[in-house]
């Protein structure tokens, strides 16, 4: 008859060459497991259903010779009864492991994993941003708590319609593209099978924008800017000098102006294309940027009325335009990109110039071409930014002829 085990007689059990089972003699069927490597454990052997089972109570000494005792009684009090412990727990466990993945693959979940391990890695940060602003607005409230092996094309459809509905088009395009690039992420880790934006079609067909102001909207602009609060006016007129993009410019940190050196230096973090970006400063944008009331900050940001934080609001700041310039056809910000594109041509500046000014690198300088041509054309650029600079004060300070 086996001995009933005792802490002394635990403690000092070597182990052997294989897996050894030391049953305790005071509670029938309860074993010590002791493994080659020194580990030990607790277990409890009885018979279910005619057949022989087992059922892991758990280490030692995390669970010690007493606590493991009246696991082993309160076990076998639960077979007399006609249950089978060591199934329940197997049960209990795949149950568990089950809700854990299905809450895994739950939308919202999914969405956030997406964001995290994929889009921050792989994308710069208004991208990701942007992923993520779309995702929470269009489609986190409608499918939160989905499965997204239940969520098929029909769904994605349906969820685009429901967005071109509300009057958003081209916002269900940008939804679409952010799904698609999700699903496929899970696609390529096995969490789904197939991508169910397959074979969708974007909903809105985008036309390539084309507006251009003219010299009289220009200086009915300029002269909006001065009714718009600080930090917008200086913001749009910058805009104007420059032709960079909104968010590169309302971003903007002292850190990147070099005023003595009349250079202002947008980091590859911050640019489009993901190149550090040299923008010569005009004599226009100089007087600009340094009427600027500046607001102390640790970012040091150049746009800003808190001092921590890049100015937001300008959908209202473009109204407060619109109402100034009435009778102007519909605008954006971003033509003001293509507007001195088009006004520098005027001026004689040849294209390839133009595209460094903008930082385009597709156009004469996509492909190989851009692969050899590092020259910086910083010289072109100064002197390209300099003609635009005095060609829009000159349209500023003419007067507008009388209807």
């Amino acid at each position: 008859m086996a001995k009933a085990l005792t802490v002394r007689a635990i403690e000092a059990l070597k182990p052997g060459p294989g897996r050894a089972e030391i049953p305790d003699g005071l509670i029938a069927g309860l074993y010590l497991v002791v493994q080659p490597t020194g580990r030990k454990s607790w277990a409890v052997r009885y018979r279910s259903a005619g057949r022989t089972r087992k059922h892991t109570i758990g280490a030692y000494p995390g669970i010690d010779l007493s606590n493991a005792r009246e696991l082993a009684r309160r076990a076998l009090v639960a077979v007399a009864s006609g249950r089978d412990p060591g199934a329940e727990k197997a049960e209990a466990r795949r149950s568990g492991e089950a809700a854990q993945r299905a809450e895994r693959d739950r939308f919202e979940r999914a969405a956030e994993s997406y964001i995290e391990r994929y889009a921050k890695a792989n994308t710069k940060a208004d991208t990701w941003r942007e992923s993520q602003r779309l995702l929470a607005k269009n489609v986190v409230p409608l499918w939160r708590a989905r499965r997204l092996q239940d969520i098929a094309k029909r769904d994605i459809i349906d969820l685009l319609d429901t967005i071109v509905d509300r009057g958003s088009p081209v916002a269900a395009n940008r939804v679409l593209a952010v799904l698609r690039r999700m699903f496929g992420w899970f696609v390529e880790r096995g969490v789904i099978a197939a991508n169910p934006c397959a074979g969708v079609k974007a909903p809105t067909a985008e036309k390539s924008r084309d507006r251009v102001l003219t010299d009289d909207e220009l200086r009915a602009l300029w002269q909006a800017c001065d009714g718009l609060s600080e930090p917008f006016g200086s913001l749009v007129r910058l805009l104007m000098l420059t032709g960079q993009r909104r968010d590169e410019v309302g971003q903007m940190t002292w850190l990147e102006v070099d005023l003595d050196a009349r250079l202002w230096t947008i980091p590859k973090e911050r640019a489009k294309n993901g190149q550090v970006h040299d923008v010569p400063l005009s004599d226009q944008s100089v007087a600009v940027l340094s009427g600027i009331k500046r607001i102390a900050g640790d970012r040091q940001l150049v746009f800003t009325t808190t001092g921590e934080t890049p100015v937001s609001g300008f959908s209202k700041a473009k109204q407060r335009l619109d109402k100034a310039m009435p009778g102007a056809p519909p605008w954006v910000l971003h033509d003001l990109r293509r507007t001195m594109a088009s006004g520098m041509a005027r001026l004689g500046v040849n294209l390839p110039i133009i595209e460094k000014v903008l930082n385009h690198t597709s156009g004469s300088f996509g492909g190989i071409v851009g692969v050899y041509q590092r020259h910086s054309f910083a010289d072109e650029k100064r002197a390209a930014l300099a003609a635009w600079g005095l060609h829009l004060s000159r349209i500023i300070k003419e007067q507008q002829p009388d209807g």
